[in-house]
């Protein structure tokens, strides 16, 4: 790993690239080993060569956000992170379309539109992530998802080629998109809102920051939404009925607030988690015969 840090100290500042770095500090839910190389960086041109290097040494790696959506392996991961949240995230509003790069947090990202009197993104605001992972997932809320409001991103695909893919080609359906499918790098995305009032725009977030307060755990430590939504059923109503609320496994622990979410009561490890999700999943298949799917993403196993 010596030779490929010096190379990718070449490309990019040395107070970017970290050697086994603990990715606890880089993820939500504080869970997680280090990883060989973490790397932030702040172009696409640092993206695309940093990506290139791992290839032509044939190391792993792996592009992540604000590690909102993602658990990581006890042991960590012998690979190259290459983190776009914090440095990679300029803008610019024109008229009522909004460009902007991947690592941008949908929460600051909510907060300029408000100020351009731009109205649409209110679902997103309390929404974690980065804009690529919103893409990546098609992230939603509150009857609003990124399908609705996206014109085009901008990819990174498997042979390092930039394409441009306009909404209908994106494939945005329930936590999906063509990103995901194909493990595309997301670098930018355009979004199309329409003109509102600043006044209005802002209450609307205190609305709906308001019930997230009321009804997510935001004080611990979790990754969201622990599983997709059952056709015809919603997963947190499924887990409370099944006796589940509070449920707990060393410190991983079914939210007793909203019983959709595993949180980390202190110091639960990869493992703690996925045993717990393990549980709930039987209970839940053996009381009502429906089978729950994670949302969450292991690094490095899915």
């Amino acid at each position: 790993m010596k030779d490929i840090i010096k190379k990718i100290q070449s490309i990019v500042n040395d107070n970017r690239v970290y050697e086994n770095e603990l990715l606890k500090e880089h993820t939500y839910f504080k869970i997680g080993g280090p990883a060989k190389i973490l790397v932030k960086v702040k172009s696409i041109d640092e993206i695309k060569k940093v990506i290139q290097i791992c290839k032509d040494e044939d190391v792993k790696y792996y592009v992540i956000g604000n590690g909102t959506n993602i658990l990581v392996p006890d042991e960590g991961l012998d690979a190259v992170i290459i983190k776009i949240a914090e440095t990679f995230n300029d803008y610019r509003i024109h008229g009522n379309k909004v460009y902007v790069q991947a690592g941008m947090l949908l929460s600051t990202l909510s907060k300029k539109i408000a100020k351009a009197s731009l109205t649409g993104f209110e679902f997103a605001s309390g929404i974690p992530g980065t804009v690529g992972g919103a893409i990546y997932m098609n992230a939603g809320a509150y009857g609003g998802e990124m399908k609705d409001i996206v014109e085009y991103a901008k990819v990174l695909d498997s042979d390092g080629k930039v394409q441009k893919i306009l909404n209908k080609d994106l494939e945005l359906g329930y936590r999906k998109s063509i990103v995901s499918k194909k493990n595309y790098v997301v670098l930018s995305v355009c979004f199309v809102l329409k003109e509102g009032n600043i006044d209005q725009i802002k209450k609307e977030v205190q609305v709906l920051d308001e019930k997230r307060i009321s009804k997510q755990p935001l004080d611990l430590p979790s990754a969201g939404s622990t599983f997709k939504r059952p056709e015809g059923y919603y997963a947190g109503k499924l887990i409370d009925d099944a006796g589940l609320r509070g449920f707990r496994f060393r410190d991983a622990q079914v939210s007793d607030k909203h019983c959709g979410f595993v949180v980390n009561r202190g110091n639960a490890t990869c493992k703690d988690v996925l045993q717990l999700i393990d549980m709930v999943k039987k209970v839940v298949f053996d009381q009502f015969n429906v089978t729950l799917e994670r949302e969450v993403r292991i690094l490095g196993r899915d």
